[in-house]
């Protein structure tokens, strides 16, 4: 099983590489074939971010839930991460 994880980014955000750069890190520590990722440029897709209820970048979505509307710890993030693994086996 595998979950969908979306990054809300707009340019410009020093916070929002960073979450990328956590993210795109424990994708690859926990499994690229288990986390498909995707980085959303509010500017680009507006309509999905007011869709999430995405108020500030970054912000990170999970399976079309809005988990995080700023930067977790990278704790936080990997928690959140293997509970819904462990929860779609």
């Amino acid at each position: 099983m595998t979950i969908n994880v979306e990054v809300f980014s707009s340019p410009g955000c020093g916070k929002c590489g960073h979450a990328k750069d956590v993210l795109r890190s424990l994708v690859d520590e926990i499994g690229g074939d288990k986390i498909n990722w995707k980085d959303v440029n509010i500017l680009d897709d507006l309509d999905r971010a007011v869709e999430l209820g995405v108020m500030s970048t970054p912000s990170i979505a999970i399976d079309d839930e809005l988990v995080f509307s700023s930067l977790p710890s990278a704790k936080k993030l990997r928690d959140e991460l293997e509970n819904r693994l462990s929860l779609n086996k």
